[in-house]
């Protein structure tokens, strides 16, 4: 076996051990599977104005896979999500696709240098990829110290989510707050078991709000 040979095994060996896939990405599929998701999502995945639906551009596709199937088999939930997968077919490779094919869109969080020669189109499609979370208001120090101690170790250090978890930071502070909601209520299971026994439920509302408001002092750091 030459070293090319040695070299490739090993390449396809380190894609299928992180998960990614080891053919490019098909762009046509993967945008035609996304396209009935734009309705609400938006065209690259920034969500509602409002929070009123999440962001989904550059979250875990782990995480994104694995939600997906929550919503087919009704395990999480979702009126305007289930139609949509159960009506659609969705099936494991759609969704590895549409996960991977949302992994990979970035939303700046600062706007864009244009140039002299960029018409009106250009800007206008660039400005609406950029992506900008107001801050929130409470104790950005405290939110600091609860965040690295309650929740860093599942979500990442800043936020971005790490394999089953979800990426929090750039993700709109109302939506978060609907689903920590959710989550104190028993509307949406926070653990495996669904036992009452995660970080949540162990922080006061006050410390949320503070987590909440460091949050959104990351997203600057994304790009």
């Amino acid at each position: 076996m030459s070293y090319v040979q040695v070299f490739r095994k090993l390449f396809c060996l380190l894609l299928a051990a992180i998960g990614l896939p080891a053919a490019a990405l098909d762009l046509d599929r993967a945008k035609d599977v996304y396209g009935p998701c734009a309705a609400c999502h938006g065209p690259f995945g920034a969500g509602g104005k409002q929070g009123e639906y999440p962001r989904i551009a550059g979250q875990s596709p782990k995480y994104v896979e694995q939600q997906l199937q929550a919503f087919q088999s009704q395990s999480r939930l979702n009126l305007p999500m289930y139609p949509y997968t159960r009506e659609r077919e969705l099936d494991a490779e759609d969704m590895k696709l549409l996960a991977a094919y949302l992994a990979q869109i970035e939303l700046p969080t600062r706007p864009p240098v244009f140039k002299d020669s960029d018409d009106a189109l250009a800007r206008l499609l660039a400005m609406e990829k950029v992506m900008i979370i107001p801050r929130a208001a409470g104790d950005i120090e405290n939110g600091r110290a609860v965040y690295q101690k309650n929740c860093a170790v599942c979500h990442g250090k800043r936020g971005q989510g790490r394999g089953m978890f979800p990426m929090l930071v750039g993700q709109y502070t109302n939506y978060l707050q609907e689903q920590i909601d959710a989550y104190l209520q028993a509307d949406r299971p926070h653990d495996e078991d669904g036992a009452k026994t995660g970080a949540l439920y162990r922080l006061k509302s006050g410390d949320i709000q503070d987590v909440l408001a460091y949050l959104t002092t990351l997203q600057a750091a994304e790009q």
